[in-house]
């Protein structure tokens, strides 16, 4: 059970609005108590911040607006002596267009080994005036870029974000170099960010039209010569090395490296990175992204459990991150019930209404079904409370690169990432801050509620929820991998695991289950007003039982 903390965002140790290491070092008993197992954090690498961190300026150190290696030092340590394992957040396909290696780049001339670590290629048409191919970026406009002296580079996601090319055997051992230093400091493993982005196919082809009405932040996953290209295995496999090695080199380390791999009802490609040499996990986000309907909730766990388990590899669920809408606001969109609805990007288009109310009982129908599937849990930081996403944030507050390249037209990710609130004293910015300050994203004067402070004294609260389903997760289903589906209902999804039986109603009325099931012993209930068992699950209600 792993808790994502979106570093600017958790807790502020001073006065600049701005979540750093300190914060989150003076948080950890929070994170203990709730009962996780690791913490994975976003980048804390010097960066501008263009895209807040994923935007790397120098992989061996730390931004000086979260802390210095000490604070990091200080952090891992902490969290090693509550229990707790640490991910961090790395970034392969491409670093910042500050980043020393691409200023040495942009400093050297065409043909150069400075830019032979990045996709610098003249342009084509007169004067080389036009881009080498007509890839898009994945965060809008052309993936491509100009410099002073008419070459052009590649960035897949923004022109402050320039391609690696991995093909480069300065490359490969540069990063050799990053994840040793970061595995002698503590670090028990890595999020690897983008992975079905880097490998890209040789000569750089024009990528085929997109399919008709394709978003513009869908465009890039259409392009078959930039994305899943298999030279990326190579990479993979040379990881798993690495981290094998370091092992060896340092019994009683337990190291995991997971890939944030986006395959949208493609469980036989997420498959290829969970290969034995290859990643320890990759995220399945297709039951993040499922609409709130019984078939597609079963689809997507089954086709993921179906095609895993043949290989003998691990699951790995979640249901929000700081990537897309908070589960509590789209599972309250009036079509989040409906199947067409299903869209595979995680930037949710949706503009329909939002019903909080029942958003919010469907989030924690949500995580009881959650926990009792078989593989690791994922959360990110505020789910546990119940946050909405932010939907009527102003435009100046907005900064988000998918705000701002697509100017305006899709609204990104901002809405998910406002700094948490911990207290209801508004003069701390719900004491996110120690000091009065404005956080980096304005929280809205709703927050007081979603306090954690108040949900501790709230025994129906969604954090009391969380706290329970984690502890009955390790009591009843954590050490068994096996899952058997039950034919409860047509309306429901129900399976078995390790003596627990996980039902969920996913639908606006309730569902009677058969006489044995009536009479087994209800164990969890997602229901906000308690819940005795009679053989009805509630709507959007989700329940465990022993029969």
């Amino acid at each position: 059970m792993v808790y994502q903390i979106y570093v600017r965002s958790f807790a502020d140790s001073g006065s600049d609005g701005i979540g750093d290491l300190p914060g989150i070092t003076g948080r950890i008993a929070y994170l203990a108590d709730l009962g996780v197992d690791a913490v994975w954090l976003t980048p804390f690498y010097p960066s501008p911040q263009r895209d807040h961190g994923y935007d790397v300026a120098d992989y061996l150190g730390v931004e000086p607006t979260y802390g210095d290696l000490a604070d990091i030092d200080a952090l891992i340590e902490q969290c090693h002596a509550h229990g707790l394992h640490v991910l961090a957040d790395i970034v392969p396909n491409h670093c910042s267009s500050d980043h020393r290696w691409f200023r040495d780049a942009l400093a050297a001339p065409p043909g150069s080994p400075a830019r032979d670590r990045f996709y610098f290629r003249d342009g084509i048409g007169p004067d080389g005036a036009q881009p080498p191919n007509n890839w898009s970026a994945v965060f809008g406009g052309s993936a491509w870029t100009r410099v002073a002296d008419g070459q052009w580079y590649l960035a897949t996601f923004t022109p402050w974000q320039p391609d690696l090319d991995w093909e480069n055997p300065a490359v490969v051992a540069s990063f050799d170099e990053i994840l040793r230093f970061w595995y002698a400091r503590g670090i028990d493993g890595f999020r690897v960010d983008a992975v079905t982005h880097l490998g890209k196919a040789p000569g750089l082809p024009d990528a085929p039209p997109p399919p008709v009405g394709a978003r513009e932040t869908d465009v890039a996953a259409h392009n078959p010569y930039a994305t899943y290209w298999p030279s990326a295995h190579e990479v993979w496999r040379h990881w798993r090395d690495v981290t094998d090695d370091f092992e060896r080199e340092h019994p009683g380390r337990q190291l995991v490296t997971v890939a944030e791999a986006y395959t949208a009802r493609r469980p036989d490609l997420l498959v290829d990175y969970v290969r034995p040499d290859e990643f320890h996990q990759a995220f399945s986000f297709d039951l993040m992204l499922a609409p709130w309907h019984p078939a597609a909730i079963r689809r997507a766990i089954d086709d993921t459990v179906q095609e895993l388990s043949a290989v003998g590899a691990a699951m790995t669920w979640t249901l929000n991150n700081h990537d897309t809408q908070r589960s509590v606001t789209r599972y309250g969109r009036a079509d989040a019930a409906d199947p067409a609805s299903w869209s595979g990007n995680n930037l949710v288009a949706s503009h329909a209404p939002v019903d909080l109310a029942v958003g919010t009982r469907r989030a924690r129908a949500a995580v009881v079904l959650l926990a009792g599937l078989p593989g690791s849990m994922y959360l990110y930081a505020g789910e546990e409370l119940g946050l909405p996403e932010v939907l009527d944030m102003p435009d100046a507050a907005r900064a988000d690169p998918v705000f701002l390249r697509t100017c305006g037209r899709e609204r990104g990710r901002d809405g998910c990432r406002v700094p948490l609130p911990w207290t209801t004293d508004v003069s701390t910015a719900f004491g996110f801050s120690r000091g009065s300050s404005t956080p980096w994203l304005p929280q809205p004067d709703t927050w007081r509620s979603f306090a954690v402070a108040v949900e501790e004294r709230d025994p129906t609260s969604m954090l009391q929820l969380y706290r329970e389903v984690l502890a009955a997760r390790r009591t009843h289903v954590l050490d068994d991998e096996t899952l058997a589906w039950l034919d409860v209902h047509a309306n429901l999804v129900g399976f078995r695991r390790a003596g627990i039986i996980v039902v969920l109603n996913p639908t606006a009325v309730p569902v009677a289950v058969g006489d044995e099931l009536a009479r087994a012993e209800l164990v969890l209930s997602s229901s906000a007003q308690g819940a005795t068992w009679s053989g009805i699950v509630a709507p959007d209600t989700a329940v465990w039982l022993r029969a």
